[in-house]
């Protein structure tokens, strides 16, 4: 099919954010906000890159495209309204497949009420995504990553490690305990919005969302905030039958694996217990992992104790954009 039969093929013909004035079919979109500040991410996908046709199909790339950059709309505190899509496509792309990736982004797009309102087609010689989402938040309640401080709770939501365990056992076939299980995580991970949305009840909540990793991001709050952070490695949550890979793996893949976009986040203490009462109201586990100090002499660092209560640096590494 041709560019504008391509286009016709995935526009909505309905739309499920009353905010929208005019969608796909015209020059730009249209959408009308007044009340609410607006939030925006932008992420591009390479195959071979951030994406592989031999561990995922059409589908899985297309949901786990758009829910990555959902999971970014999460860690600001927004609810997700729109997405746009441009997309290189290369001739080794069938109809069929291309149609897969659009039916993978609707399906998650459709749990957040989410409309496609616009993109833009070229051939080329790698399928290419760049997906833009769009988002409100109620005005001055977007969450930052610069806000941390001294005596704050740090705590993660879900179960880290996942991910890369998926990532694993789908490279490397063999007999695994709940194997489906970590493959769905690595393809179609659980996204937090209904439980980043309710955080506007607190005064002050920091968050951070973990597609490189924690220990990546636990940098990315200490230097934002500049502050001192510290990780208990044994409070760490992790899935049922993690313990199944070996002491390294479990080491390397809960604090460097990346891409469960959970959220990591600190909270003052006097709030915790409300935090942990708007996750009970969510069905969102959240656990708390560590806590903030004051930086010394400008480090913001970042520490791991682990269970004899040895202190050591945690390294800034995690995810990188290898083939997943």
């Amino acid at each position: 099919m041709n560019e504008f039969e391509f286009i016709d093929s995935i526009k909505q013909h309905t739309y499920k954010q009353p905010s929208v004035i005019k969608g796909v079919g015209d020059d730009a979109a249209v959408f009308r906000q007044t009340s609410r500040d607006i939030v925006t991410a932008v992420d591009t996908f390479v195959e071979g890159v951030h994406f592989s046709r031999s561990t995922m199909n059409p589908f899985h790339i297309g949901y786990r495209l758009l829910a990555v950059n959902i999971s970014d709309l999460s860690a600001m505190g927004a609810i997700p309204a729109f997405y746009l899509v441009s997309i290189i496509i290369p001739d080794s792309w069938n109809n069929e497949e291309l149609a897969g990736i659009y039916q993978g982004m609707a399906e998650i797009a459709a749990d957040y009420r989410m409309d496609l309102i616009g993109g833009d087609t070229v051939s080329g010689g790698d399928l290419t995504l760049s997906i833009t989402v769009i988002g409100y938040v109620d005005r001055g309640k977007a969450r930052y990553r610069s806000t941390a401080k001294n005596d704050d709770i740090v705590f993660v939501t879900g179960t880290l490690g996942d991910s890369a365990a998926g990532f694993y056992m789908l490279n490397n076939p063999g007999n695994y305990t709940n194997e489906t299980f970590y493959h769905q995580r690595h393809r179609m991970p659980d996204m937090r919005s209904d439980f980043a949305n309710e955080l506007g009840a607190l005064s002050r909540v920091t968050l951070n969302d973990i597609s490189d990793g924690i220990a990546s991001e636990a940098h990315e709050i200490a230097e934002a905030s500049r502050i001192s952070l510290t990780i208990y490695e044994d409070k760490l949550p992790v899935s049922m039958n993690f313990n199944q890979f070996s002491a390294d793996q479990q080491h390397e893949w809960k604090l460097y694996g990346g891409e469960d976009f959970e959220l990591l986040g600190a909270v003052s203490r006097n709030e915790w217990e409300t935090l942990q009462d708007i996750a009970a109201e969510t069905g969102t586990q959240v656990t708390e992992v560590g806590y903030i100090d004051d930086a010394n002499d400008d480090e913001y660092d970042v520490w791991l104790k682990d269970r004899n209560n040895h202190k050591q640096l945690l390294k800034k590494r995690g995810y990188t954009h290898r083939s997943r």
